[in-house]
């Protein structure tokens, strides 16, 4: 146990196929790229760059 071979990945797809057949699936795959690229692009955005610290707000 443990380990994902090809038998058990051809099984899945062949069961999603099934499920949702060949015109639905292409459409739910572009849908998740598009959500991770976005989950990506966040997270990029809230990093700061090395080297440049916070500005302090002047109080004065």
């Amino acid at each position: 146990m443990g380990k994902i071979g090809i038998t058990e990945l051809l099984i899945i797809a062949f069961i999603l196929l099934l499920l949702f057949g060949a015109t639905r699936i292409p459409d739910m795959m572009r849908g998740l790229a598009r959500g991770l690229r976005g989950f990506k692009e966040e997270l990029k955005g809230d990093e700061k760059p090395p080297g440049q610290a916070e500005e302090k707000p002047k109080t004065g």
